[in-house]
């Protein structure tokens, strides 16, 4: 979800250093290193502008390019009008061509006018020595979804034709699917029609003739996943006639089951939630770092070489305010100690290094910092990364606190956590229906949790359809149900983003008003998976370990040259 991003100016910052020694001149050479760099989100990241941006990138090129930082990325909005009444999720204030596809605005990147795009503003930075890059949100938005507007077939220029008639948004767009946390923004398109693909053919021949090298796809990975995209969208990457480098996000619930389905089709994805500039965002990442190296993750195949689990941005420099479309005005919060603590982790990871920080403002640690010659080195070169298992201690802070005192007063050191997983993973295969009576059914977790917990069910109940409307769209309903913590019928449970629940967190985690939406629609299969039809993904009861968030952890790899490191 992004919710809260933590940097004003809204752009990446990205590191390419490679295993070979020398830098590469190609994708296809990138993708077999980890790419990496520095990257910046924030919640009102549409205030950046063309001249901002600019003058960052032209520090980049002086400052940062020699040690291997080679990509900068437009982040998020760079579409919305940036006037009163426009904020995140608001509907009506972007900027769309005629086939219903964003285009910058033209108040903060004027050189886009004249239907140039981001044209001039890629051959700039392509003139320094970079490649460019944008953040782009899942299928098409809900504005053009409003406005009908005609697709696009880029085989004729004019609008896409099928079965004698002229297909539209509205014939692409499903609405039921928004993306969970912009629902007023974008949702899925529908890959399987030939006026869907054509749609998302369009916008990435787009982004190619703007001169784009990197792709960031939001809302669509983690309890996002749009599996349908993203496979369409990296066959289209494959066709195209300059190579764009393919990022997912966000990261929430990622596991490595869910990224083998994907890591073939991608060069980076996200595999956390948002990262902020505060200790209990950073510990977070030392068990999903460690799953992911364990799970041979790091490296794996993808898309034209390899790809690598992303950890999100560093957090460092001059920073803003979530919630602020003003800035930047302050300092990291971490402190130097913690600074450095990230970084190493993100480097013995192997994840993509990202800075996001105001790069007119980059003092001198912060950047000794992110130009570390042997976190570079690691980052690069190293192979074998690894926890090191006899000297951990875990878990993170936010996971210790939502243990009840009543637990912890009877010495309950884990708990069981609701997530979401593929649906290929073993773990997924543990749901039930039973029967409370005549009238009410409930769908259970087949396994005992513990002796001092109640057994983990939900009520269930079959979606009825209410208009005539939703009679259109009666295969996305069909066989699906509704669940409730009780026999009360008002809130529905949804697969909501950034929320791993514990059972006593159910009424206050992702329950919510029932509303018609796939997000709250789940389906309960014959294997023992239960399905969420916005993601796809399956839900699971996982014991979660929780022990003191005091003490240490430890990280080994092997050097290029036969040295160990050891964190």
């Amino acid at each position: 979800m992004r919710s809260c991003f933590i940097i004003c100016f809204c752009f990446t910052f990205l590191l390419r250093r490679v295993i070979s020694g020398t830098r590469f001149r190609g994708l296809t050479e990138l993708a077999s290193s980890p790419p990496r760099g520095w990257n910046s989100y924030d919640s009102f990241c549409w205030t950046v502008s063309e001249e901002e941006f600019l003058q960052n990138a032209e520090l980049v090129s002086r400052r940062l390019h020699a040690h291997g930082y080679e990509y900068v990325v437009v982040d998020y909005l760079w579409y919305r009008r940036k006037v009163k009444g426009a904020y995140v999720d608001s509907l009506g204030f972007d900027v769309i061509d005629e086939w219903g596809r964003m285009i910058p605005d033209p108040e903060r990147w004027p050189s886009s006018r004249g239907g140039k795009g981001f044209t001039e503003v890629a051959k700039k930075v392509h003139d320094m020595g970079l490649k460019f890059g944008i953040h782009v949100m899942r299928g098409i938005s809900t504005q053009a979804f409003n406005a009908n507007t005609p697709i696009l077939d880029i085989t004729t220029g004019s609008a896409y034709k099928e079965s004698r008639r002229e297909w539209r948004a509205k014939d692409v767009g499903i609405k039921e699917r928004a993306c969970a946390w912009m629902k007023n923004g974008f949702m899925s398109v529908d890959t399987k029609s030939g006026a869907g693909k054509a749609f998302l053919r369009s916008l990435y021949k787009q982004y190619a003739d703007w001169g784009v090298d990197f792709v960031k796809n939001d809302c669509v990975f983690g309890d996002d996943l749009d599996l349908a995209e993203i496979s369409y969208v990296s066959e289209v990457l494959t066709q195209l006639n300059r190579p764009i480098l393919y990022s997912l996000s966000p990261g929430s619930s990622a596991s490595p089951a869910m990224a083998r389905d994907v890591n073939g089709l991608v060069n980076m994805y996200r595999v956390t939630g948002d990262d902020w500039d505060s200790w209990k965002d950073v510990s977070t990442h030392f068990d999903v770092a460690r799953d992911f190296a364990a799970a041979n993750m790091i490296g794996a195949k993808g898309l034209r070489g390899k790809s690598w689990p992303d950890l999100d941005m560093l957090p460092f420099g001059w920073l803003t305010d979530p919630g602020s479309n003003e800035g930047p005005h302050r300092k990291c919060n971490l402190n130097l100690d913690e600074q450095r603590t990230q970084i190493t982790l993100w480097s013995m990871a192997k994840s993509p290094l990202m800075f996001g920080g105001d790069m007119r403002r980059l003092d001198e640690i912060t950047f000794k910092l992110i130009t570390n010659p042997t976190l570079l080195e690691i980052n690069s070169f190293s192979t074998n990364n690894a926890e090191f298992p006899y000297i951990t201690s875990s878990l993170s802070r936010h996971t210790w606190t939502s243990l009840s005192r009543n637990q912890m007063s009877k010495g309950i050191t884990d708990f069981h956590a609701l997530g979401l997983t593929s649906c290929k993973d073993d773990n997924a295969r543990g749901w039930l229906a039973r029967t409370v009576d005549d009238d009410l059914e409930q769908v259970c977790w087949k396994e005992k949790l513990s002796e001092l917990q109640v057994p983990f069910c939900l009520y269930k109940k079959h979606h009825l359809l209410e208009s005539d409307e939703e009679l259109t769209y009666n295969h996305l309903y069909d066989g699906k149900v509704r669940l409730f913590a009780t026999e009360r019928t008002e809130f529905c449970l949804g697969a909501s983003p950034h929320k791993k629940l514990t059972s006593k967190e159910f009424k206050r985690g992702s329950f919510s008003p029932c509303r018609r939406e796939a997000n709250q629609m789940w389906e309960l299969n014959s294997n023992g998976t239960l399905t969420n039809s916005y993601s796809g993904l399956c839900a699971s009861i996982n014991r979660v370990k929780a022990n003191s968030p005091n003490g240490a952890r430890a990280w080994i790899a092997k050097g290029r040259r036969g040295l160990n490191f050891r964190t």
